[in-house]
Parts: structure tokens; sequence; C-alpha cells
């Protein structure tokens, strides 16, 4: 059986690419990639929206006192950039952005009412990663992270750590992903963890009972923690068996404190941190491994096609297409000059709707087309749906269709 890789496939199909004069572990997203990537990225945004998140937008760089205040300097150094002097000041590029998110809380006087206070952000982030150990997206320097942290008293941690589970497994299914297993992060020895085991052990308790109330069969792995707490980390494994965490959930008291966030009456909030669907490189990756390419139709960097039978079908299948992108429909021409029909279909197979256009069609779309215009409908299956108005077509490429 042969695997796919995402890095053979995501270079076949135009997703990305790297280059040497851009670095190592820096690809760049070719036009099919930069399509799957706003297609994933929009729907998260929408079903965070959804559920009570407002967004935000952070630098993606900050001085090195931040990252000393929040402890990413003491305990993560070495997976940093060094700074960058700037004005007689140290820059560094961001390794996380919940340090932005901790100095966006502070910014305004909260009271209990205004908790939980859940905020998203989708933001880059870098890690100095060796060269030995990048490829393709799931390794890489620069990171797209589907961000988010929820600041709430300390009575709602619960709830929110598991409502944040229900939003990561409602986006799995929606993408089709499956989780390998479920894996409870925590503390490992020496100066890479916060020393403070009260703390760690309050964490702990609130993720174990959240993993216990759900009924969810976890590991326990020691050392795999941040360095400010345990975390929740579902894990997910290509084809050939090799895991990796994807999204994750922790719970946090260390940062509170450290920038010494509190909410009207002196209270000190909990900060919960969450993360959809991680990195967009290492989601993209696994997506394009677990479709083999034939994305659904709401992801697809494509979503139809049109096949003008012969060029005297060429002005109607233009008409159509001018409907469809009308519609909302990422949709392209597969004109007559590329080959025989078969050919262009065997070419266009991973495209989940296939739109001929034949004398038919044509003299119907000449004719006005009905309402939104009609064409006959080939899925990449190979099935006929039949004459479908454009308009419901592109009602069922949406992600909330």
């Amino acid at each position: 059986m042969i695997m796919n890789d995402h890095r053979r496939l995501g270079r076949e199909l135009g997703i990305f690419d790297t280059d040497p004069l851009i670095g190592s572990g820096l690809p760049y997203w070719l036009p099919a990639g930069a399509a799957v990537r706003k297609a994933v990225e929009d729907y998260v945004h929408e079903l965070e929206r959804r559920n009570g998140y407002q967004h935000v937008n952070s630098p993606v760089l900050g001085k090195r006192e931040l990252y000393e205040r929040s402890g990413h300097w003491a305990h993560y150094a070495e997976d940093m950039f060094p700074p960058m002097e700037v004005g007689g000041e140290e820059f560094v590029l961001r390794p996380s952005l919940c340090p932005h998110h901790a100095i966006i809380y502070r910014s305004r006087q909260r009271s209990h009412r205004d908790l939980p206070l859940r905020v998203a952000e989708l933001g880059g982030m870098y890690r100095s990663e060796l060269s030995g150990v990048l490829g393709g997206l799931t390794r890489v320097r620069a990171i797209q992270l589907n961000d988010g942290h929820v600041f709430c008293a300390p009575e709602q941690a619960a709830a929110e750590v598991s409502a944040a589970l229900d939003l990561i497994e409602t986006a799995h299914e929606r993408l089709g992903i499956r989780a390998a297993r479920y894996r409870l992060s925590l503390r490992g020895e020496g100066a890479k963890f916060v020393d403070d085991p009260g703390m760690w052990a309050r964490s702990e308790s609130v993720l174990r009972d959240v993993l216990k109330e759900r009924g969810r069969p976890y590991d326990e792995e020691r050392g795999e923690g941040a360095f400010y707490g345990p975390k929740i980390d579902i894990q997910i494994a290509d084809p050939a068996g090799r895991e990796s965490t994807l999204s994750t959930v922790q719970v946090d008291y260390f940062q509170p404190e450290r920038f010494d966030l509190r909410y009207v009456g002196g209270e000190r909030p909990v900060m919960v941190h969450r993360s959809v669907v991680g990195g967009l490189e290492r989601l993209v990756a696994h997506l394009i491994e677990v479709h083999g390419g034939a994305f659904p139709a709401w992801m697809a960097p494509v979503q139809a096609v049109v096949l003008p039978l012969s060029d005297a079908e060429l002005p109607a299948a233009e008409r159509v297409l001018r409907r469809c992108v009308a519609a909302g429909l990422r949709a392209e021409l597969a004109p007559p000059g590329r080959g025989s029909l078969g050919a262009r279909i065997r070419a266009h197979r991973l495209v989940p709707y296939q739109l001929v256009v034949g004398p038919r069609e044509a003299a119907d779309e000449g004719a006005g087309g009905g309402a939104g215009g009609r064409a006959a409908v080939r899925l990449r299956d190979g099935s006929q749906a039949g004459e479908v108005p454009i308009e419901e077509l592109a009602a069922r490429s949406r992600p909330f269709a």
C-alpha cells in the first residue's frame, strides 16, 4: 500500500514548497495551499465566534523583558531566536502568543461579570528548531498558530477546559481528523519546569477531573508538560504511525501571577490555554495525508471545474464559471484545448464538482439557465448528481452547510 506523504503530495498538488534562499523550516504557501489554509482559518474563526470568543491581533515580536516576565526566557530560551537590538532595546520573535494575551487582559479593568473572557487569535510564532529535525510542514520555524486563552474564575476552570475539548472535537469531526490518543502531559525533572509543586498539583487535578468526567481514556506522560503547567494533548498519527501533538488544553496559574492579573475584588483569574487545531502548517500536512488531496468540498482549493464539451460550448461555459465565482465557489475553467473531456476529467479528479457543459446545457444557459444557472454535475467518484442550481452547489460547499 502506498502511503500518502504530505511532502510529496503537497508539492505535486501545489500546496507548498521551500527554497534554500528563504531558509530551512520556512515553507511558503502556493495558491492551492493558500486556499485550503484560508478555508480552514475561516471555519475555525467562525466556530470560535459562535462559541463566545472575541478575536484579537498582537505583534509577532516583543521586548525581551516581556518574555522574562512570562517565564519563557528562563525556561524556554533555547527554543527561541536570539534577541535583536533596536534603539538600545532588545526584541525577540515571540515563541508563544500567551504573554501578549495576558497583556491584552490586563489592559482593561475586569470584573467577575466579565468572566470567562475568551480571546482567540491566529498569529505567527517562531521556534529556533535545529535543521536536522525540520521536515515539510510538520516541523517548521515559523508557525501560524490557532491560539486562544480563557481568563476565568477558579471555579469556572473545569467547565472551560471541558468546553474547549468540545470545541476541539467538533472541529476534528468537521475536518475529518481522528485522534490517535489523548495524553495528560505532566511536569518532568529539571529547570525546564517551574518549581512550584502545589501549582502543578492544582492544575493536574482540574485536567484529570475533566477527563474522568468525560469518560475519556488517556495516558499520562512526564516531561511533556508546558514549562508553566500540565496539558491535555490530543495526539495524531501520520500514515507511518509517527505521533505528533495537534490540539491542546492547558491550565495555567503561573502567568496570571507573573503578570499580576486580577479582576475587581483583587481575585486572580486562571488562564486556560487552548488550541483548537494547533499550527496550520502541521494541520494542513495532516489533512493532505488524511484526505490524499481529495479534500472535502468546503476546503478544496478548487471546488468546481467547468468542462465545455467542445469550443462551441466555451461561451456558455464561461458564463457558468462567472456564475460559480459570483456564488462564492472557488472555480476554474478547463477548456477543450487542454485535451479530451476524459483527459480533463482525469486531470481534475480531485475536484469535488465537475460541471460538464454540452450542447443541451449550453442551450439552457443561453436561454437564461433558470434561477442561478444550472449545470450537469459529475462528482469526483464518477457518479452523476444531475442538474443542480449553482447557488445550491455553493451552499453545499460551505463548512456550516
